[in-house]
């Protein structure tokens, strides 16, 4: 994959924001070893012309669930709303829409199954739209632990002070990166009538750009700190502004995690960074020029992502000698593999058991 992309931002190649981790575990050993919950953040009316489902998921990917749902309910799957993908190899509880108007409502409890445990049906007036949702909260079990415990507690009492980088996962870019692949393709003429793949592609070579911007800032040890011309967001907001110079007061407010640095999601339009931080942003993505014209062609506009997450509620135990347990929240489009990097080496390949 050189041809397309340097190998030094393949996701075991980034760079760290504590160096590289020392202790070593293995992650999802099975299914349960990886639980996420959705939080929507926003109360359901009750009425409405779509309805939604929670549903628990066991080892089953979302699209999967989409389409059983799809079929029971007689509709489109294009009618199925959900607010991301999550991963296949876990246990996840996750919100899905159906527009039902006109039709009438299937007996979901028919979804039941071994992977599948409808926890709550209601309405709403709304189509569930992908990132609708507040974030999710992260259950994990490590096995096989390998290393330090005091080391690793100070690790992770440091990473809840300052935050970590907030990388597009290696899920992002499909297998063997071959989303970017697909992606060039795409770019160099190549037509995919599938929307969803071609969204799926197109967020790769997005992704890809973040992930270079933020690798720079790293390596340039400002990742979490201000530059001239930056484009702050604020935590827990969907909200950006713009930073001439920056000051004592917003250094404060980056040091309590109250205010994020951010990064490039390309598209049509100027970049709103100015001064110091366009300079930087231009020069990192120069040998990018394919994937910048190729998404902004697509009409992808611009828009920012913090390049720093908070760890919210983190804790974590050793309930077994060699078994390291973590939980904590996330807000939406963050990774927890991102996470987990950062916190030690889980490089052995999971199983599905």
């Amino acid at each position: 994959m050189s041809d397309i992309f340097p190998s030094e931002l393949k996701f075991d190649s980034l760079p760290y924001a504590l160096g590289k981790p020392l202790a070593s575990a293995r992650l999802r050993t099975f299914p349960e070893d990886f639980q996420v919950d959705e939080h929507l953040g926003y109360p359901l009316t009750g009425e409405g012309e779509h309805a939604w489902l929670h549903l628990r998921k066991r080892n089953t990917n979302t699209a999967w669930a989409a389409g059983l749902i799809a079929d029971l309910a007689k509709v489109a799957r294009r009618d199925v709303g959900y607010a991301g993908l999550k991963d296949r190899n876990a246990v996840t509880s996750q919100w899905f829409s159906i527009g039902l108007a006109g039709r009438p409502e299937p007996d979901w409890e028919q979804l039941n199954s071994d992977e599948l445990t409808v926890l709550e049906a209601t309405r709403h007036q709304k189509k569930l739209r992908r990132g609708g949702l507040a974030g999710n909260h992260f259950q994990l079990i490590l096995r096989e632990f390998n290393g330090d415990k005091a080391l690793l507690e100070q690790r992770l009492q440091r990473l809840k002070e300052i935050g970590a980088p907030n990388w597009f996962g290696s899920q992002r870019f499909g297998h063997d990166y071959g989303n970017l692949a697909a992606a060039t393709a795409l770019f160099r003429g190549r037509r995919e009538r599938d929307r969803q793949k071609r969204g799926l592609y197109l967020s790769a070579a997005r992704s890809l750009l973040f992930n270079a911007v933020l690798a720079r800032r790293l390596l340039d040890g400002n990742w979490n700190q201000a530059l001239a011309g930056e484009m702050m967001a604020l935590e827990g907001s969907q909200s950006v502004f713009a930073v001439e110079t920056p000051d004592a007061e917003l250094s404060a407010r980056l040091a309590a995690l109250d205010v994020h640095p951010t990064g490039p999601l390309w598209g049509r339009g100027r970049p709103p960074v100015s001064a110091v931080a366009l300079a930087m942003e231009s020069e990192t993505l120069e040998s990018f020029a394919e994937f910048r014209e190729g998404l902004e062609m697509a009409g992808l506009k611009q828009a920012r992502r913090a390049l720093r997450i908070c760890l919210r509620d983190l804790e974590w135990c050793f309930p077994e000698d060699d078994v390291l347990q973590l939980a904590f929240s996330l807000p939406a489009g963050s990774y927890a593999t991102a996470v987990v990097r950062e916190i030690l080496d889980s490089e052995i390949a999971p199983r599905n058991e």
